[in-house]
């Protein structure tokens, strides 16, 4: 790199030193120091022009620029130049003395800068400090921070400065005023002080080495002189501390005569401040230097301060030490260190004050004293060397103190002691039997608090300090050597000392290693001259015994055995070849293993082979029974210890098992039984292993001692004693039959099996089933452990086969007893585990149990174990989950072991039909063990399968259907197995189908794959892996299984586990999609059983599932789907209504599940008549199920969105079908069953629509219009209430002429098809259906719709078809279409005029009912039509209607009386100014009813003859006539019936004289009408029709009825034609019109 870019580089990274985030500040300042590590003295001058040009740059990042060079130069200061050093120490002394205020971390920086080119250029740095000192000027405090830091930093450069700097310096010593500036001249003063000190310590390496401690004294002494009289009496701690630490190295500078004189006052000053300060390590530091200073000059005074001296040191040395202070800690070095001092030169009165403080028993002074103890010990060993006896005997009291700091005292005081040879003293062997007693402390006692500085509590705690010592002192401490050998075998026996055996052990046999080296005479131990020591057989026994715990004690069993292999001379000469091989290999095996992994028994069975392998090898009766005397003896050592003395007595046995002297076995036995704990249950079974093993060998003399101790009078009188103690006896009574019961057991189950068998029903069992009668639950286990190795015994035998054991079904019976004597829900004792363990044993012994003892059997056991609380975990307890364990293996073993009796599909389906309601059980943990005790059961059976011929395996759908919905189970172990459990059962039937059990499948390995997604808890994942388990099992199963399978799986809806009740559903599905093709014949089955465990199942995702099932099946067998959800019981439930709805979900599939439906609909009669109850009443038509379900079915199918498609494809014929059903079903009642249940209410689970027929159809004809997008008809409906109308008789008709009106409106473009498909339907049967048809085709006549979509010739020939229907409704509604046509296409009606005219004339002469609605519609039709025909075609019928339509007139039906009239009336209109005679004759014969039906009580009657009359006027060729009528008889005006009465008359006479006999006689007709008003008016158009007087006559009366024969309302109404009072709306005539009703009677 260039000498440009290196600059550039350098200020490019200066000027980011400013960036105000203090991480790229420091990456900034890193970058510098890495470029100054490459070239230093170009980056310093960057540095130094950067700072120089940068005057202004704020201090913080000034102070960054300066650490970065004093970093370079900390390494680099060597490769500097005179001028760039010159320049920089320049720059520095500036930057540092720039400004006078302290900025202490600027200041620090440049004074960083100075020091670090002190190292080299000490003159220039010198120069250039000196020259800042100005005389009688203070200082700058950051000049006298570096030259202090020079002092130390590069004490052989400025120690011949120093003259120089104390004469400037100490003039202005009294200048200094602030505390800041003295404490600054203090630190001065002492590195000055300490440089000098360095510089005289090694003058052979000093630049001068004439320099004397004699040249700093004088200047040195007049310093002290300020700072002890003056500023130490300063109130600010930090000075005082800074003065103190100033005259420690100040005093060893001092004139020794100066100092000897300041002594008296120096020492109690510095001692005073103890009491003033917290932190006293400067002050003992300090000290510790001025007492070094005295004691090396010799000083006489300090013999004056000693005592004071040791008072305050003690007291110093006795504050606790628990703070993480560093200081705190090295104020104990220094205190420490005076008492050293103190220690060489005045030993005597240190122990005078020491050693008693000693007795105290305040914790504080006695562990700081045993402190002061140890050190003094170690660092003045010479002076202390006569003291021994003193110190020893001193520590006395101190050993008894149970105090732990105290202790740990103790033990570090007994080690230096160890190493400077005070136990060789007297009284040594106390101090080390106490090492011995802190090794042997619990681990439980240990504190808890850490010990200062020490991370791990344990490390530092009595016992591990003690350990360690005694490892150190034998292994290191070579004196030591011949006082631990052998007195330290001492300690191996004691019980009290069995904590220390570890470290014993281990020092043990590093003496005896180093013996060995110095030869076998130093190595033999000489027992006779040790009276104290264990004998070998104790020394043997106790260390096998230890050994077989070889993880308590920090591994006590390896140390243990590496110390009974190096005693081997000293226990026996013969085992040293054997114990060289064999002890390395038990070793060996403690090495591979692991407290947590070790086997105990099988390292007990190999310490007992080594133990039987040791006494082979001997084979001295003599040392054997002594062996087994000194073990004996050692059982009570053990008491506390039950594992260990549970191994003691398996070693007696092997002992006794390897003696020859029948006599000392069976004393030794004797013994054992009459001295054993019996309380104890681990003693128990030790005794009894102990009688086991010695069984093996001594059969007969064992079973004889049993037998004896039970008659004898020991084992009565024991029982006796306890039998005093009634609250107690009981009990200790069945500890001592438990042992002994015990022992049986395990004699039976060592003993010889050659031996064994002959013994067992006649010794062993006999004492054994005496005492099952029991209640106790330690006897209990014994007896069911003894009978479980009995058992075992037999069955392992060789002549098991051929023994029959006679006692079997009764200790079978007994076990399952016991077994269900124990608490279900909890595993207290191993006794349900030994006993399942004894019955398998015993199933395999002949005789064979029958088939009621074995399923007993089974469901006990099953009940027992699975019924448990779930699995304990490790923290709970790791026994009790061993136990588990155990128990559950006991099960497994004893259900195999029932079905290896009965290896056939039946013997597997008993075992599985036990365990399936565990399988279904709700708590998880049950399901866990059954479907693993399943998978089990199911593997032993599949690699133990023999088929010798192909059979079926017959119950493989209901064993997949079981095991299968599990792979979905919450629990994943559950669901592991039951993969497992559908594999196992894949491969059987492989097996039955005649493959090899080594064929491999790929299908059903595929299983095993899938068990890694079953592991996920994503239920995503687990689905799909259970719907990939569904393929596997439906590619692999047999047909004749399928329906079995499903059957199954569907129980599996209603499962409480959903998960499980989910996968069922997903394994259904996939087995329908996949095989569903061959299940035709079984789908009405599916079906139903997938209906009624809809009903139960709960879950939310069963329905969803079921849907899908059903649209699975229905895609492959639609119809019988169809047929099959038909034989739903109505109302349909909304399980129901939504399988239907799963049919709609394709489009495909839902147009042909609805075209299904409608031949299912079409196909029955729509009701059924029923008899009538009472004679003469209507039968009552009851409704048919199949169109009714068909009809619910289909709204169903309709109501989901998804059938859209479907509906519009089918939409004509759904519309005309739904159509007819409504149609036929008006008024058709339930069928009584379903009337009740409507009448009772539906259930929550049912549907809520209505099951009425008609109802129903209608509802469907709804639905289905909106599903076809027809919402603006169902809304048109709605608003005109079309759909309540359609559900009546009375309304229907409007219905469907609504229902078509809102078609033509909003549905034309569909009507051509609907037409086509309504075509067929004139010829119906039922009349409903005809009628409701006609309806509706008469309605589109009138829209423009018709023509418009020209469907008009189509709808008048289906019209036309239907005019001689039977059914007058029929005949009645062709005539409205045809009607409707005027209003519909009204330009259409010429063409057809002849056709409807001779349909409407038709229509009048409809039967032979007067009063026929075919007639009135008829009217009502030509009232239409005769307006828009032509002329020609309505006259030839024109007389002929006239004639017909007359008698109408004075029908007592208003109906007809009005559409006669009103006819009548358009008749007349039509021929306006064209009528015919014989027309014209009709209209004066109907002039007479007109006039008297204006006062018809029926308005609208009234109405039409205001009309008629006015259309008749012109034709009558009179305008005054005409006029009259159009003026009076206006709509809405009000009628005067006399004066029109009276008009009317005038004219007529006038103008038809002819006609009034004519109309008088008509008129007579009247004069008996039913109708009040009319009758009245009836004789007063008589009256006004009397003969007009001749020309010129005079005038004659006017001819009057008589009033007495007219009834009252006639002569109302001549009243009222005279000008009386009359009805109040005749008003007053018109002046214009002529005088009133008066005037013209007389102008008559």
């Amino acid at each position: 790199m260039t000498e440009s870019s290196m600059k550039k580089l350098a200020s490019t990274l200066l000027d980011a030193i400013t960036d105000k985030d203090p991480l790229v500040q420091e990456q900034v300042c890193s970058a510098l120091c890495s470029l100054g590590e490459v070239r230093p003295v170009e980056t310093l001058r960057a540095c130094e022009e950067y700072l120089r040009q940068h005057d202004k740059l704020v201090h913080p990042y000034r102070a960054a620029v300066l650490r970065a060079m004093e970093r370079v130069l900390s390494s680099r200061a060597s490769e500097l130049d005179k001028d760039t050093a010159s320049t920089i120490i320049l720059l520095a002394s500036n930057e540092m003395t720039k400004t006078k205020d302290l900025v202490w971390d600027w200041q620090q920086a440049a004074s960083g800068v100075l020091v670090a080119v002190g190292r080299q250029f000490i003159s220039k740095v010198m120069e250039e400090l000196l020259r800042r000192l100005h005389p009688g000027t203070l200082p700058h405090c950051a000049v006298l921070h570096t030259l202090a830091s020079l002092s130390v930093a590069n004490a052989f450069g400025v120690v011949p400065f120093l003259p120089s700097v104390l004469s400037s310096l100490l003039p202005v010593l009294g200048m200094a005023k602030q505390d800041t500036v003295r404490v600054a001249f203090c630190s001065a003063l002492q590195r000055f002080s300490e440089g000098a000190l360095e510089y005289l310590a090694n003058l052979d390496r000093a630049p001068d080495p004439t320099v004397r401690k004699d040249a700093f004294a004088t200047d040195i002494f007049s310093a002290y002189d300020v700072l002890f009289h003056q500023w130490l009496q300063s109130r600010e701690a930090k000075l005082r501390l800074a003065v103190v630490e100033a005259l420690g190295p100040m005093s060893h500078l001092l004139p020794s005569e100066r100092l000897e004189e300041q002594l008296p006052k120096l020492l109690p000053g510095i001692l005073a401040l103890y009491k003033k300060h917290a932190e006293t390590f400067y002050l003992s530091k300090s000290l510790g230097q001025i007492l070094e200073a005295a004691v090396s000059v010799g000083s006489r005074t300090l013999e004056t301060q000693l005592d004071a001296l040791l008072a305050a040191l003690h007291s110093q040395i006795c504050v606790p030490v628990e703070s993480s202070s560093p200081l705190v800690m090295s104020n104990q070095k220094e205190v420490l260190r005076c008492f050293t001092v103190l220690a060489c030169s005045s030993p005597d009165r240190l122990l005078a004050f020491l050693l008693p403080r000693l007795d105290t028993s305040n914790e504080r002074t006695r562990v700081g004293t045993l402190q002061v103890v140890r050190h003094v010990i170690n660092s003045a060993a010479a002076q202390m060397e006569d003291k021994k006896p003193f110190i020893l005997s001193s520590m006395r009291l101190p050993l008894l103190d149970t105090n732990s700091k105290v202790k740990r005292a103790v033990v570090q005081v007994i080690s230096a002691m160890a190493h400077h040879g005070y136990l060789e003293q007297p009284g040594g062997e106390a101090m080390i039997e106490y090492i011995v007693q802190q090794c042997a402390l619990p681990p439980e006692q240990e504190p808890e608090k850490p010990g200062p500085g020490s991370k791990d509590p344990k490390a530092d705690s009595v016992r591990a300090i003690s350990v360690r010592t005694l490892y150190l002192v034998s292994t290191t401490v070579d004196r030591m050597s011949h006082v631990l050998w052998p007195y330290l075998l001492q300690f191996l026996i004691p019980v009290r000392f069995t904590g220390a055996l570890t470290p014993l052990c281990r020092s043990l046999v590093h003496l005896a290693q180093k013996r060995q080296e110095a030869g076998a005479d130093a190595f033999l131990i000489q027992y006779n001259a040790h009276a104290s020591l264990p004998s070998p057989y104790a020394v043997t026994g106790r260390l096998l015994v230890v050994s077989s715990s070889p993880y308590l004690g920090d591994g006590r069993g390896v140390a243990a055995l590496h110390l009974l292999s190096v005693l081997h001379p000293n226990i026996h000469p013969l085992l040293g070849q054997h114990w060289e091989t064999t002890v390395p290999l038990l070793l060996g095996y403690l090495d591979e293993h692991t407290e947590e992994t070790l086997l105990q028994e099988e390292w007990e069975e190999k310490l007992l082979m080594f133990l039987r392998d040791t006494l082979a090898i001997i084979s001295d009766n003599a040392w054997i029974c002594q062996l087994s005397l000194e073990l004996c003896r050692q059982l009570p050592c053990y008491d506390e210890a039950p594992q260990e003395k549970n191994f003691l007595y398996k070693c007696i046995g092997t002992t006794l098992g390897a003696a020859s002297s029948k006599e000392v076995v069976r004393k030794h036995l004797q013994e054992l039984l009459e001295t054993a704990r019996y309380q104890e249950e681990a003693e128990r079974e030790g005794l009894a292993c102990c009688f086991g093993i010695c069984a093996i060998s001594h059969l007969e003399d064992t079973l004889a001692q049993l037998e004896d101790f039970v008659r004898s009078e020991v084992f009565r009188k024991s029982i006796g004693i306890l039998n005093i103690f009634k609250d107690r006896s009981e009990n200790e009574v069945e500890k001592v039959k438990s042992a002994l019961i015990l022992c049986y057991g395990h004699v039976a189950a060592r003993a010889p099996r050659e031996l064994v068998l002959a013994k067992v029903e006649s010794d062993i069992l006999r004492n054994i089933c005496q005492h099952f009668n029991t209640k106790d639950p330690a006897l209990k286990l014994c007896l069911v452990q003894s009978v479980c190795m009995v058992s075992r015994a037999i069955c392992s035998s060789t002549q098991a086969g051929s023994f029959h054991f006679t006692r079997k079904a009764e200790l079978v019976a007994q076990m399952m007893e016991f077994i269900r004597a124990e608490p279900p829900d909890s595993l207290r004792t191993p006794i349900r585990k030994k006993a399942m363990l004894t019955c398998t044993y015993l199933v395999s012994v002949e005789p064979a149990l029958n088939e009621q003892a074995r399923a007993d059997v089974i469901r006990g056991c099953l009940h027992s174990v699975m019924a448990l609380l779930p699995e304990p975990k490790e923290e709970d307890g790791g026994c009790q989950k061993s136990l588990y364990l155990e128990t559950l293996h006991a099960l497994e073993d004893l259900l195999t072991s029932l079905l290896q009796r009965n290896m056939t599909p039946q013997g597997l389906q008993i075992m599985i039909e036990h365990l399936s309601p565990w399988i279904k059980s709700p708590r998880g943990h049950e399901r866990a063990r059954a479907l693993g005790l399943s998978a089990l059961l199911l593997r032993y059976f599949l690699e133990h399968l023999r088929v010798s011929a192909l059979v079926p395996f017959h119950n493989l759908g209901l064993l997949i259907g079981l095991f299968s919905p599990r792979c979905a189970d919450l629990w994943p172990a559950t669901r592991q197995e039951a993969v497992d459990c559908v594999y196992s059962l894949l491969y059987l039937q492989l097996g039955y189908e005649g493959f090899s059990r080594d064929y491999r499948d790929d299908v059903a390995e595929r299983l095993l794959s899938l068990k890694d997604g079953l592991v996920h808890p994503d239920p995503a994942i687990l689905f799909h892996t259970c719907h990939s388990v569904g393929q596997i099992i439906a590619k692999r199963l047999p047909p004749d299984q399928l329906i079995s399978l499903l059957l199954t799986m569907f129980e599996a809806l209603g499962d409480p586990e959903k998960n499980c009740s989910r996968a069922a559903t997903v394994m259904i599905n996939c087995l329908l999609q996949e095989r569903g093709g061959v299940l035709q014949e079984k789908v009405p089955e599916i079906v139903s059983v997938l209906r009624s465990k809809l009903q139960e199942a709960q879950g939310e995702h069963v329905l969803p599932a079921a849907q899908h099932s059903v649209y699975l099946l229905a895609t492959q067998h639609c119809s019988a789907v169809v047929s099959s959800l038909l034989g739903s019981p109505l109302p349909l439930d909304s399980h129901a209504c939504m399988l239907w709805r799963a049919l709609a979900v394709e489009p495909r599939l839902a147009a042909q599940v609805l075209g299904l439906l409608l031949e299912k609909m079409s196909r029955d009669v729509p009701f059924k008549e029923s008899r009538a109850f009472l004679l003469g009443r209507t039968p009552d038509r009851v409704a048919t199920l199949l169109p009714l379900s068909a009809t619910c079915a289909l709204f169903e199918v309709m109501s989901t969105s998804a059938a859209g498609p479907a509906v519009l494809e089918l939409y004509p014929q759904l519309f005309v079908a739904l159509l007819l059903r409504v149609s036929c079903t008006v008024g058709v009642q339930l069928p009584r069953n379903l009337q009740a249940q409507e009448r009772r209410g539906a259930s929550p689970a049912l549907a809520a629509r209505n099951l009425e027929p008609c109802s129903s159809a209608v509802d469907t004809l709804r639905s289905m219009l909106l599903r076809s997008s027809s919402e603006d008809v169902v809304q048109r409906m709605d608003l005109e209430g079309g759909w309540e109308l359609l559900r009546t008789s009375a309304g229907h008709e409007e219905g469907a002429a609504r229902l078509a009106r809102a078609m033509a409106e909003h549905a034309g473009p569909r009507l051509p098809l609907v037409l086509k498909t309504l075509a067929c339907t004139h010829s119906s049967v039922y009349e409903n259906q005809r009628v409701t048809t006609t309806a509706f085709l008469a309605e589109l006549l009138n829209s423009n719709v018709a023509n418009d979509l020209m469907l008009l010739d189509s709808l008048l020939e289906s019209l036309a078809a239907r005019q001689k229907d039977t059914c007058a409704s029929v005949r009645r509604l062709v005539l409205r279409g045809l009607a409707n046509l005027a209003s519909g296409c009204p330009d259409k009606v010429r063409a057809h005029g002849p056709q409807l005219l001779t349909a409407m004339i038709g229509g009048l002469d409809d039967g032979d009912n007067p009063h026929s609605p075919v007639a009135l519609e008829a009217m009502l039709g030509l009232a239409r039509l005769v307006h828009l025909v032509e002329a020609w075609d309505l006259r030839s019928g024109l007389l002929h209607v006239a004639i017909r339509i007359r008698p109408f007139f004075d029908s007592e039906k208003m109906e007809f009386r009005t559409a006669s009239i009103r006819l009548f009336g358009h008749l007349n209109k039509v021929c306006h100014g064209d009528c015919e005679d014989v027309f014209l004759d009709q209209v004066v014969g109907g002039l007479a009813p007109l006039l008297l039906h204006l006062q018809d009580p029926q308005a609208t009657v009234a109405s039409a003859c205001r009309f008629a009359l006015r259309m008749c006027g012109p034709n009558l060729a009179c305008e005054e006539l005409s006029a009259a009528f159009q003026k009076h008889l206006q709509e809405g005006r009000a009628l005067h019936f006399g004066e029109f009465l009276n008009t009317t008359c005038k004219h007529l006479m006038h103008h038809f004289p002819d006609l009034l006999g004519r109309l008088l006689t008509t008129c007579l007709f009247y004069f008996k009408s039913s109708w009040e008003d009319v009758r009245a008016a009836a004789p007063l158009f008589t009256g006004e029709h009397h003969p007009l007087p001749r020309p010129h006559a005079t005038r004659q009366p006017r001819l009057m009825p008589p009033l007495h024969r007219v009834p009252g309302a006639a002569r109302r109404a001549q009243a009222a034609a005279a000008g009386g009072p009359g009805p109040a709306h005749f008003g007053a005539p018109d002046p214009a019109e002529g005088p009133g009703p008066r005037g013209a009677d007389e102008g008559c």
